[in-house]
């Protein structure tokens, strides 16, 4: 008998925790890789940063 060869190291979802699945992998489902994608999307993610935000017009406005 064939000795089932694994591709990648089997970790839990990063999303809910249970095994990930070969075919989504690092996820467990296309349910939490959806869900990764929405977080990635809405901006939840985000490497934080020092730079101020961008300031609003009213100071230019000020300034003329």
């Amino acid at each position: 008998m064939a000795e089932i060869v694994r591709l990648k190291p089997t970790r839990p979802c990063p999303i809910c925790g249970k095994p990930s699945s070969q075919t989504y992998h690092p996820f467990c489902s296309a349910r939490c890789q959806d869900v990764d994608l929405s977080r990635w999307l809405s901006g939840t993610y985000r490497a934080p940063t020092e730079e101020e935000p961008p300031s609003s017009g009213s100071q230019q406005e000020d300034e003329d």
